[in-house]
């Protein structure tokens, strides 16, 4: 593996810990979801990482503000699809406290980074 300065950034840590948190949480959504949300949210929150690590490998600040961006659409994506899963009754909201304080930070941290890359 390549040893990469975005590996080393907290986000794409913070990033890591989304995706496992979110593969144990689909983990029990329903067998006919295999194909539905459940490949939806993994997508999405590898997104995130995979567009943070892009966004470090380019060169102009206004392109690595770009991947940054797509990245924060990205994690809108899992929230908005984390709702539906609690409505659809797939999850409960104590169920999701560590995921929801993790969509909060990694917001966060983007939105610091894109401002200031």
């Amino acid at each position: 593996m390549l040893d990469l300065s975005h590996k080393k950034m907290i986000i794409w840590k913070k990033g890591i810990a989304l995706i496992k948190t979110i593969y144990q949480v689909t983990e029990n959504f329903p067998n006919e979801e295999k194909f539905g949300l459940v490949s939806q949210l993994r997508r999405a929150a590898v997104s995130v990482i995979s567009n943070i690590s892009e966004g470090e490998a380019r060169k102009t600040s206004k392109e690595k503000r770009r991947f940054y961006e797509i990245a924060c659409a990205s994690l809108v994506e899992v929230d908005a699809q984390i709702e539906i899963s609690l409505e659809l009754g797939f999850i409960k909201k104590d169920d999701i406290k560590e995921l929801s304080d993790l969509l909060n930070e990694c917001f966060a941290m983007l939105s610091k980074l894109k401002t200031s890359r």
